[in-house]
């Protein structure tokens, strides 16, 4: 089971750039899309279909703006879209899908570098994220976690620490935020698999050919609990592929 989480950035502007040419050709079971910034109807089915995909979408109310979703070839036995918690949903940033063995999740957490508001609001959904989800596995207990975190975790996720220590992103709360999620239960694959692999980065900067230069942020996961650690066969981060200002990232379990 090939599973891939990628923010596009806006999934019509990636579609224009190539974006389903290479699901054809990479073939994942499960694509986890954030910032998909189009309703559904703006989806067409025929970027998708052919490629053996169902989907399901969250788009934000806002026009544009943030929303996820999900494509998969497996049989789903269920899904959520949204939280239940309403400013979140308004924002179109989770959908978690069932199937026979596991559970995925599409999510995108909010970023706080607009200003000290959305900084605070940010914060504040890392606490209501967390106990949400330690309620979720209650009833879902092997549950991969795929999206844009909008954090880094460690010295080693970014191209500068020092100069970006206070940087929303990289602040000590949300490190230490980070690092108390995955003392839950959580393996962060990529680093399960490169556990000293460095200037691995999912996101640059459109400024300064930051991307060209390798001056990035590593703030794309996929997280899984500790009881699919058995399951796990390979994860990366695909940094040669551009549709977006993000790349994707890629785990592959077996069952």
């Amino acid at each position: 089971m090939k599973i891939l989480s990628y923010n596009v950035n806006g999934i019509r502007s990636a579609s224009s750039k190539g974006l389903f040419d290479f699901l054809q050709k990479d073939n994942p079971d499960v694509v986890l899309f954030q910032e998909i910034k189009a309703s559904d109807d703006q989806i067409p089915v025929e970027w998708y279909q052919p490629l053996g995909y169902q989907a399901i979408w969250h788009p934000a109310q806002k026009k544009g703006y943030s929303g996820v979703g999900v494509l998969f070839k497996a049989n789903a036995i269920g899904f959520q879209i949204g939280s239940g918690m309403e400013e979140l949903d308004h924002e179109g940033r989770f959908i978690r899908v069932d199937f026979e063995h596991f559970s995925v999740m599409s999510l995108y957490l909010p970023s706080g570098t607009s200003g000290e508001e959305r900084q605070a609001f940010k914060m504040e959904t890392l606490v209501k994220f967390i106990n949400w989800i330690e309620e979720t596995r209650k009833n879902f207990p092997k549950l991969v976690l795929g999206g844009d975190f909008n954090i880094c975790r460690e010295a080693i996720d970014i191209h500068d620490p020092v100069r970006n220590k206070d940087v929303s992103g990289f602040k000590p709360e949300e490190r230490q935020w980070f690092a108390s999620f995955l003392e839950l239960g959580w393996i962060d694959s990529f680093r399960y698999f490169h556990p000293h692999a460095a200037h691995r980065y999912s996101w640059w900067t459109f400024r300064a050919g930051a991307r060209a230069n390798n001056k990035g942020w590593r703030i794309d996961y996929l997280l899984v609990t500790n009881n699919l650690e058995k399951q796990l066969v390979s994860a990366d981060i695909l940094h040669d592929i551009v549709h977006s200002d993000h790349c994707p990232v890629q785990l592959e379990l077996k069952f």
